[in-house]
């Protein structure tokens, strides 16, 4: 699949079927996490493979909607601030660095066939609980994993002139 088809083709995919994510295809959705560009190389984040059978109740307490635990698979990404490139500032980079591995993550899902549905709404004390992560770590943000059972819904997208500006604000 072309970068551009990958790009208009992905969506937030919110019913999944319950057939298995294939071991080659998990792989390559987590090596393209892997590959994503972070600040000085450090990947200051942790990918957790999370397999949803015999979990629902559980996983319904970190994000509450029935069709998060549908799919066979939920991947959760989570930042190491204190491992994270640090801006002049002091700012850590390590969520930026997560997100675009998990943006990586979920592009290479849909070049393969795959649905997943960014998730930020989720409870960070439950994930933190029923994950076991511990206190240095940040729960960032998790998707579902598998084949839809649904279809795109029409979406819209500010034009370009909405989001660019041309050599400063």
């Amino acid at each position: 699949m072309e970068l551009v088809d990958v790009l208009t083709s992905r969506y937030s995919v919110r019913a999944y079927r319950p057939d298995p994510v294939e071991p080659e295809k998990l792989a390559g959705v987590l090596e393209a996490a892997r590959l994503a560009p972070t600040a000085c190389n450090r990947q200051p984040f942790q990918i957790l493979v999370i397999r949803t059978e015999g979990r629902r109740e559980e996983l319904a307490r970190i994000y509450h909607r029935p069709w998060f635990a549908d799919a066979p698979l939920v991947i959760g990404i989570c930042s190491l601030p204190q491992s994270g490139w640090r801006r002049r500032d002091g700012k850590s980079y390590a969520d930026v660095d997560a997100t675009i591995a998990m943006d990586h993550l979920i592009l290479a899902a849909t070049a393969l066939g795959l649905g997943t549905c960014w998730v930020a709404a989720f409870d960070p004390a439950a994930a933190r609980e029923v994950l076991h992560l511990p206190a240095d770590v940040e729960p960032l943000a998790f998707t579902p994993l598998g084949y839809a059972a649904d279809e795109p819904r029409p979406r819209t997208r500010k034009p370009l002139g909405e989001l660019v500006r041309q050599e400063g604000w």
